[in-house]
């Protein structure tokens, strides 16, 4: 029995900030990444330090021939990668693009697709443009809604004929914990209000429905779709507050998931606004942009969650950028981040139910630090660990579309090691390519194929059949 349909799109994901390097070259601008040198958890930096790996990334800007080739070697039929806006409208908000960061993609999408590879691409993954952040405190301002829109004409129109995949806002729903990294909001997270963020993710909202729109217009047979961070949550006990505790903590994901995918505000999200005295400034014309609605959904998966009605009577965990609470029954990555795969498969399962959409996991794989030693003359990383983590996912995803789950494709994160959104550090490598780059940003650059390259060429090549 075929477990994954012929047509199911295998491959990596890997994101602009974290991988391109070349952060002042041929007219691009700042983005907010430039000044996170720290990593998520921290302020931004007040200046340009040399000592933010992201800067230089894995200088994908000037090897994603050599990284490209290596995927195809792979099997690859999909790359999900970002375009970062600042190399396109270097402050966000020109009126004409930067024509050297146009050509720049054109390079990436060509070479991509001269080895049969699709290309899945990300408008905005957690890196607003400097300018648009310093300026108009990012998505607070509705003029972002603007500067958004002529960003993505400008890439759908330059691209029509060759990238069929997009997604809008990478984890969109990372605004209600990190401000900055998902909206792009130099205004302190404890100075927000609720209206403050209801009134950003409807400024997100409205320019995701809107891109849907816009590509629609331009060439019918685009796919949009939206991306979240998805966690399914538990409750810790059998006792009814804990899973009344679970109905609240899924609105991290509900918020977003059901307007894009539902094309409206439903009934519970307008008890939210009422619940915490907020009044949304919706413009005219806005309903009628939100009824755009995505034509996918996709999420990344990295772990579950626990939560209760009482957090203090239980161990605290550590998590993908959101608090949880210790499963005794999970084990755990080498960042604390606990392993359940079964998670995945229940998510799939939750987001078919309520959607009735196709659905593309677009992030999911082991952070850890890999070892390079040397096997038989040539250096490789024995990532057995990795392995093991990525068999079981898959093994999780292969049961949801036997369970009836119209899933689209899966695009391992990480597929070269890049430097770390939430710690900005190397040594969290995801790869099945090790990067010789270390946290102290010393490193030939060279690139080496770890156990688990073979691994997953051998599970493309025999399309899932023997993970």
């Amino acid at each position: 029995m075929t477990r994954f349909p012929e047509s199911f799109l295998w491959g990596g994901a890997i994101a602009a900030n974290q991988s391109e390097g070349a952060f002042d070259q041929d007219g691009k601008g700042l983005s907010i990444q430039d000044f996170l040198s720290n990593g998520v958890t921290k302020p931004l930096d007040s200046t340009i330090v040399p000592q933010n790996l992201k800067l230089d990334g894995i200088d994908f800007y000037h090897r994603y021939a050599e990284d490209i080739q290596l995927f195809a070697e792979m099997g690859f039929k999909v790359l999900r990668f970002s375009i970062a806006w600042s190399r396109i409208f270097p402050n966000g908000n020109e009126e004409s693009p930067n024509e050297a960061g146009l050509q720049f993609y054109d390079k990436v999408i060509d070479c991509c697709l001269s080895y049969g590879i699709e290309p899945l691409i990300t408008l905005s993954h957690y890196e607003t443009p400097y300018f648009l952040s310093k300026v108009y405190d990012g998505w607070r301002s509705r003029s972002l809604v603007d500067f958004f829109e002529r960003y993505c004409r400008t890439v759908f129109t330059r691209y029509r004929d060759k990238v069929k995949y997009w997604l809008t806002f990478n984890e969109v729903n990372a605004l209600w914990n990190f401000p900055l990294m998902g909206a792009g909001v130099m205004t302190d997270k404890e100075k927000l209000t609720k209206q403050d963020l209801f009134q950003i993710a409807h400024h997100e909202l409205v320019a995701s429905a809107l891109a849907v729109k816009i590509a629609h217009e331009i060439d019918p047979s685009m796919q949009v779709g939206n991306m979240v961070l998805g966690i399914y949550n538990y409750p810790m006990t059998s006792n009814p507050k804990d899973t009344l505790a679970v109905l609240e903590a899924d609105k991290n994901l509900n918020y977003f998931m059901d307007v894009q995918a539902r094309g409206y505000y439903p009934e519970w999200i307008k008890k939210e606004w009422q619940k915490y005295d907020v009044s949304i400034d919706i413009e005219e014309g806005d309903l009628d942009i939100l009824t755009h609605t995505v034509d996918f959904v996709s999420f990344s998966y990295y772990m579950s969650r626990c939560v209760s009605a009482t957090p203090e009577k239980y161990q605290q965990g550590k998590g993908n950028m959101t608090n949880v609470l210790k499963n005794p029954y999970l084990e755990e990555t080498q960042w604390g981040w606990e392993i359940d795969p079964i998670g995945l498969r229940i998510l799939l399962n939750r987001f078919a139910h309520l959607y009735e959409l196709p659905i593309f996991v677009v992030e999911n794989g082991l952070g850890a630090i890999d070892e390079l030693i040397e096997v038989d003359g040539k250096k490789t990383v024995l990532d057995t660990y990795r392995i093991d983590y990525l068999q079981t996912h898959l093994e999780a995803i292969a049961a949801a579309i036997e369970d009836g789950v119209n899933v689209l494709g899966y695009t391992m994160w990480g597929c070269i090691d890049l430097v770390s959104a939430s710690t900005a550090e190397m040594k969290k490598r995801y790869g099945f390519i090790y990067v010789d780059r270390d946290d102290e940003g010393h490193g030939t650059l060279k690139r080496y194929r770890k156990q688990s390259f073979t691994w997953y060429k051998h599970v493309i090549d025999t399309n899932g059949q023997n993970i």
